[in-house]
């Protein structure tokens, strides 16, 4: 997927467990079917995740971004009305993988999609229970930092307008530019939040049809709470994203810039994955295909 993605296996996991974790050298790797665009990932007998950046970094900043990921991860956990990711370890680059790696608690479920959710309905409102709840930790005083995302919509505007350019042949860019250029323009956030930033159906866990989990807190920021509404366009049906947006309360400004950040999302990742992941691109017309009504 990427020009300098690293590909780990099965015999490179095990080789690094040994050596520092010999406490689980014992249990049994095995590679998790993934369309993830970030993580190789590999269970560690039944209850334990090993994920690998796909671009790996050996640097201690990169090491200080996991730890930090997994410092995050365990603070919000108790704020939290849904299981997020235990991390148990930080693994260091070694024989067959030379980056920063992390081992979590697995968590047992589905991904979120048509065939697995039980009733959109609810779904959609144990969904804006999560988003409630984490939009309500306290941000200390933070504020958007200017490099993550929940930023304001106009600092995306080169990004997506190439990405339009390059999409012409795959959908209505015309009526999607049109679209865009409203969201772009819509008033801003009053306030920003704790925001998860990527909620994407693949981080959705689901268990006999109701959301169990929500997962990959990599993107976890301050920023405008907005951006928590892509689920209504990437994964919940007409009337369920009517509930997801009551259960919420959101205005008619924080609706637009909610689009905005759905358009922002799927129209960068749909040529550069239109090749190499089909879910991906998948999830991504989806999303601008329900945009354009």
């Amino acid at each position: 997927m990427h020009a300098d993605q690293v590909d780990v296996g099965p015999a490179d996991v095990a080789g690094l467990i040994a050596a520092q974790f010999p406490q689980w050298r014992d249990r049994p790797v095995r590679p998790v079917t993934s369309h993830g665009t970030v993580n190789a990932l590999f269970r560690l007998g039944d209850d334990l995740v090993a994920r690998f950046p796909l671009r790996p970094g050996a640097a201690s900043d990169r090491r200080d971004e996991l730890a930090h990921e997994q410092g995050q991860a365990r603070w919000l956990a108790a704020h939290l009305p849904l299981a997020v990711p235990e991390p148990l370890a930080l693994g260091a680059p070694g024989a067959g993988y030379d980056g920063w790696w992390a081992v979590y608690r697995w968590i047992p479920g589905e991904t979120a999609s048509q065939h697995t959710v039980g009733d959109p309905g609810a779904f959609a409102r144990e969904l804006a229970g999560f988003v409630t709840a984490l939009h309500a930790v306290d941000t200390g005083g933070r504020t958007w930092n200017g490099v993550t995302r929940g930023g304001p919509l106009a600092a995306q505007d080169d990004d997506v307008q190439r990405a339009l350019a390059q999409s012409t042949h795959l959908l209505d860019t015309v009526r999607l530019a049109g679209i865009w250029a409203q969201c772009r323009d819509a008033d801003p956030a009053p306030a920003d939040v704790w925001i998860h930033a990527d909620l994407m159906p693949g981080n959705l866990l689901v268990r006999d049809g109701r959301l169990v989990a929500v997962i990959d807190l990599e993107t976890v920021c301050v920023g405008d709470p907005a951006f928590d509404l892509m689920p209504a366009w990437n994964l919940l049906p007409a009337a369920a994203r009517d509930v997801y947006r009551q259960a919420l309360g959101v205005d008619d400004a924080a609706w637009a810039r909610g689009i905005g950040s759905a358009i922002v999302q799927a129209i960068v990742a749909l040529p550069y994955y239109v090749d190499t992941n089909p879910v991906m691109a998948a999830t991504a017309r989806h999303t601008l295909t329900a945009i354009l009504g």
